[in-house]
């Protein structure tokens, strides 16, 4: 069960979390709504929020694809240390109440 979060805090713990599974390889919004649950609005949203924490996120086209087909890559992590969010992936996934 999830801890009780302040929005802005699980806003925060929602962005390092998703960065992180988009610097783990879970780098699509498809991807993404599989491994949390979140909705497709919320993954979009969050994606795109990430450049609010400094940290550079870019799409990249898959080759020869259409319609926005391809992978998210964390280009720069910014003031965050992603070994702490690796470390404690398991913790913010459990306080934000992903599967």
């Amino acid at each position: 069960m999830a801890e009780s979060l302040s929005k802005t805090k699980s806003s925060f713990y929602r962005r390092l979390y998703v960065a992180h599974l988009i610097d783990r390889g879970v780098a699509s919004v498809p991807e993404l709504i599989e491994a949390t649950g979140m909705p497709r609005r919320t993954a979009q949203d969050t994606i795109h929020s990430l450049a609010e924490l400094d940290i550079a996120c870019d799409f990249e086209q898959a080759e020869g694809a259409r319609h926005n087909i391809g992978r998210y890559r964390i280009r720069d992590w910014g003031a965050i240390d992603p070994r702490w969010v690796e470390v404690n992936a398991a913790r913010l996934k459990a306080a934000l109440g992903y599967p």
